[in-house]
């Protein structure tokens, strides 16, 4: 008697919310972390609390490497020193603010290379409103606030109903945006000097190159505000459920009725908006406007996203990771300074830093 193939639907099913290692899945093959296929439930929970706290778990690691190799000066660590911390979180108060809107636009799977230029476009702005045209500080702000989101949701607009990569549209916002810069300033920088004659600023603009108590400066408060709204927002409002499922899969949150052209058009505005903002804090911070501001800034904020966990190909993150992950490179630039490491190794090791960071998001859990 010939034997007989057994059907496949004589085969006993894959446990619920698992498929073993090795299957094809809508023709592709799926493949899971070793670690996910061989530890116990049990353990699997407590590595995925690992990687969900990668960035701050990666914070507080760099924090006590650089205790440990900070110079010494009178006996105290140059490091751990009140103005050293507070230099840090100063420098890291604009790349931090355009980290959080690279975050709303890396969760929907996109990218914002302007965001840098979006800065040296705002910073000038600021100072040729205040200096040139005897604006005053609240008008300013406003225009420029407005000019930054302005610029960001035309992005959108272009992306949402063209259907052209955000790569390729924001890599020509950031030319238009260098150019727009150099033509309102004539490509010079624009000085920002104090007072109440012509062509000075209002005094209490320069209340953004000071501090609070002499310890917190206010870019940092700034930043810090910035971030706690990011939060909150990402955490409690319907439309970080629309960025989330955009970024996820992007027809399916169609059908589901996500407003996807909005919610693309909105993420881009947001990005302008705080490249704005940073673009005004940096301006006040250096007393000046230039068309040349903000270059490079993009690949920190963009770096800062990665090594706080978001997920380049969207749809996972968190704007606490990003925070972090500022953090962690404000702190990493700070120690490779102050023991006078060369500039390009400082590079490189910025680099290997991204790549390990980049590298772990492909041993992250995974709903297979």
């Amino acid at each position: 008697m010939k034997a007989t193939k057994p059907d496949k639907l004589d085969e006993p099913p894959a446990p619920p919310g698992r498929r073993p290692a090795g299957t094809r899945h809508e023709g592709r093959q799926l493949r899971l972390p070793l670690w996910q296929l061989s530890l116990p439930r049990g353990r699997q929970a407590a590595v995925e609390n690992l990687f969900r706290f990668q960035s701050l778990f990666g914070l507080v690691a760099v924090f006590l490497i650089a205790v440990m190799v900070s110079p010494r000066r009178d006996g105290q660590l140059v490091f751990l020193t009140s103005g050293n911390l507070a230099n840090i979180v100063r420098a890291v108060s604009e790349i931090g603010i355009i980290a959080i809107g690279m975050t709303f636009v890396i969760l929907i799977g996109g990218i914002d290379l302007s965001v840098g230029a979006v800065l040296g476009l705002s910073a000038v702005g600021a100072a040729t409103l205040l200096v040139n045209s005897g604006m005053g500080i609240l008008p300013m702000v406003l225009i420029v606030l407005l000019i930054g989101t302005a610029f960001g949701a035309t992005q959108g607009v272009i992306t949402a109903h063209l259907g052209i990569q955000s790569f390729i549209v924001t890599l020509a916002g950031l030319q238009a945006a260098r150019g727009i810069a150099r033509i309102w300033s004539g490509g010079l920088g624009i000085p920002i000097a104090y007072g109440t004659g012509p062509k000075e600023a209002p005094e209490a603009f320069s209340v953004l190159s000071g501090s609070i108590n002499g310890i917190l400066p206010v870019p940092a408060l700034l930043f810090l505000g910035v971030g706690v709204i990011a939060v909150l927002v990402l955490r409690t409002t319907a439309f970080a459920r629309h960025v989330y499922a955009l970024g996820g899969n992007e027809k399916a949150a169609r059908l589901s009725g996500v407003p996807v052209r909005r919610v693309r058009i909105t993420v881009f505005a947001i990005s302008g908006l705080l490249a704005a903002l940073a673009g005004i804090i940096h301006a006040g911070q250096l007393n000046q406007g230039s068309p040349n501001d903000g270059a490079g800034y993009e690949l920190d904020a963009i770096a800062a996203v990665v090594i706080g966990g978001t997920n380049l190909a969207g749809g996972s993150g968190s704007m606490g990771g990003t925070i972090a992950g500022a953090l962690l490179l404000g702190i990493l630039n700070n120690i490779l300074a102050l023991n006078n490491i060369d500039a390009n190794v400082q590079l490189l090791v910025k680099g290997l830093v991204i790549v390990a960071a980049a590298a772990l998001q492909t041993l992250r859990p995974r709903i297979s």
